[in-house]
């Protein structure tokens, strides 16, 4: 396990820990019941991220409301407190699913389960449980505002530039096959490491996100996105060039091309260069002399589909930089 994943996984089990007794403690010095709930509540609510954390606390006060009274409809209106119970659980789970809340349903489950064993609906004790409820997420709200981002964002520019790095790499694989040289690395394998690995960045810059209670960092999801995108199109323009039986004088030019290419494949880059040089390749590649044999035929169409996902390669960059709002400009590009 990587040191950072490690240092994640080590604060998010302290956070609970701690805070799961904090709430316990506060609880039973307000004197209230049933308070090792207050700490079940602490622990069912810190979740990954600041962002999930506060909303999940709204969803859990809202739906407060709601628990207390398909409880009490529910448990005198039956007289079998297991089948009240069962109906609690199925009313309450068919709102939370219907309002998108199901991570909601767990804490009220709690509070329904009290009132079945109290069988009590005064104010003293609903406030009681409210008062359970407000500490367990006052203070998994308050630990998750504690994180790690200042390190998480180097992680993430270390893996723009790793992502980059071995993107380029491969280019230059692809490029050697194209002039005629023999594979040395299995580029497929290489491909799809790279894609499982950039699956992962999104995980990690979604996190990012979520800690920072702001929209801007949503550039690096959409990054590591085109990153991805990108990827795929390598495994497809693989694929095409596998299939050339035998490498025409053309694919000399465009292994240039792509060796060229390789060295733009940097964050800061709008690639309407690669795409006008491009275009005079494909203008080129028209120009040659007619075909002659099938084989020719095949191999020239073979060069025009290498030609189209070199494009397509090319266009995710300048899609993802045109997206870019004014405030991801300034903020990461300097503009």
């Amino acid at each position: 396990m990587e040191k950072n994943q490690m240092w994640k996984y080590t604060l998010q089990a302290a956070k609970i820990g701690f805070g799961s007794a904090l709430a316990m403690y506060l609880a039973k010095s307000f004197g209230l019941q049933y308070s090792a709930s207050a700490g079940s509540i602490t622990l069912l609510t810190i979740l990954t991220t600041k962002w999930e954390t506060v909303k999940l606390s709204l969803f859990r006060v809202v739906t407060f409301a709601i628990a207390v009274l398909i409880a009490w409809m529910t448990i005198f209106l039956f007289s079998s407190d297991w089948f009240a119970y069962g109906c609690f659980l199925m009313l309450m789970t068919m709102i939370c699913d219907s309002l998108g809340w199901r991570s909601a349903l767990s804490v009220n489950a709690v509070i329904g389960m009290h009132f079945l064993e109290t069988m009590d609906f005064s104010l003293a004790s609903i406030a009681n449980e409210l008062y359970l409820l407000l500490i367990g997420i006052t203070i998994a709200t308050v630990l998750n505002l504690f994180s790690n981002n200042r390190h998480r964002k180097q992680d993430i520019l270390n893996w723009m530039r790793d992502a980059e790095e071995r993107l380029r790499t491969i280019l230059l694989h692809l490029a050697d096959y194209l002039s005629g040289q023999e594979m040395t690395v299995d580029v497929w394998q290489e491909l799809r490491s790279l894609e499982r690995q950039l699956e992962h960045y999104i995980s990690e810059a979604n996190e990012y996100q979520g800690n920072t209670f702001q929209s801007h960092p949503g550039y690096y999801i959409d990054y590591f996105e085109m990153r991805w995108q990108q990827c795929s199109v390598l495994s497809n323009l693989h694929t095409e060039m596998r299939k050339i039986r035998q490498m025409p004088e053309d694919a000399v030019e465009i292994a240039d091309y792509i060796r060229e290419t390789a060295d733009y494949v940097i964050e800061k880059n709008v690639p309407t260069e690669q795409l006008e040089k491009l275009d005079a390749v494909f203008g080129r590649m028209r120009k040659r002399d007619p075909i002659t044999s099938a084989d020719e035929f095949e191999n020239r169409a073979f060069i025009f589909h290498i030609l189209i996902d070199l494009r397509e390669f090319l266009e995710y960059k300048r899609k993802f930089v045109e997206n870019l709002d004014e405030e991801q400009r300034r903020r990461y590009w300097d503009v």
